[in-house]
């Protein structure tokens, strides 16, 4: 589970409260109340989600809405361990030739560098390998973007909402301003749609889009690594070759972590 934005959802949310109770040195719980009001919940909750639920098909919608479980779920990648594994296998193919390999796949965890790793078995064109492990790279890519252009939308749609919110209660408040005493709260009762607006906006929606694209990132990441190793396995290139090369993708104190645990056996082969 990912710590951060477990932490950093509640400790926004309990400082958000700590800002309303806070009074001159004092707490006071009783003006939390004065925030709850659900009527403004419902236009500016209701309408971002159901403006956004247009836009998709319901099964499109439900998978998306659900998908924010993956904050908490951060992508369990080793790009150290994940480099030494290729360069393990660079040195089976360097000895024991690309056939080899076929039996080093069963043991591999990882089904996107088990799939390069039977296509270079397959005799596959080194070109087609790229191509196809790309194209399953863009398609994985383009999954992702579609679940945060989502919480993108919810971010877009919760403001805009909060402020269709805020102009129904001036309408109303204006209807009848026979009371001045009542015009003070029924103004702070309008503009809590937009406060809501903003909340679901900036503690939820784009935090949460944000994560996904860091998430994303990561994942793009290591198979870049997979697909340019497979590739210089196919080639034949040298085990210390491959580990250099794969190195330039870490940052210099995973590159020291990894020379360390002797990635490659063979210098000259």
């Amino acid at each position: 589970m990912d710590i951060a934005s477990l932490i950093g959802l509640v400790v926004g949310f309990v400082l958000m409260i700590f800002g309303i109770v806070y009074d001159d040195g004092g707490v006071n719980f009783g003006v939390i109340f004065n925030f709850l009001n659900a009527p403004s919940a419902l236009i500016t909750f209701g309408g971002a989600f159901c403006a956004v639920l247009s836009s998709y098909s319901l099964k499109d919608y439900i998978k998306n809405l659900t998908a924010i479980s993956r904050i908490f779920k951060p992508p369990v990648v080793d790009e150290a361990g994940t480099i030494k594994n290729i360069i393990d296998l660079s040195n089976v193919a360097r000895k024991e030739g690309l056939l080899a390999l076929e039996d080093a796949a069963n043991d591999l965890d990882d089904e996107f560098l088990k799939k390069g790793i039977l296509l270079i078995v397959d005799g596959t064109d080194p070109e087609l390998v790229r191509g196809i492990l790309e194209t399953e790279l863009m398609c994985m890519e383009e999954r992702h973007k579609d679940v945060i252009g989502f919480w993108e939308n919810i971010a877009s749609m919760g403001p805009a909402w909060g402020m269709i919110g805020t102009l129904i209660g001036l309408v109303n408040m204006l209807q009848d301003m026979s009371d001045a005493s009542s015009i003070g709260p029924a103004m702070a009762v309008a503009l809590l749609t937009t406060l809501y607006g903003s909340i679901l906006a900036n503690w939820l929606s784009l935090p949460a889009a944000a994560k996904m694209k860091a998430n994303t990132a990561v994942e793009v990441k290591i198979r870049e690594v997979m697909i340019e190793g497979l590739l210089s396995i196919q080639a034949g290139e040298n085990p210390r070759v491959i580990e250099e090369k794969l190195k330039s993708f870490l940052a210099p104190k995973d590159r020291e972590a990894l020379s360390k645990n002797d990635g490659g056996e063979e210098a000259d082969g």
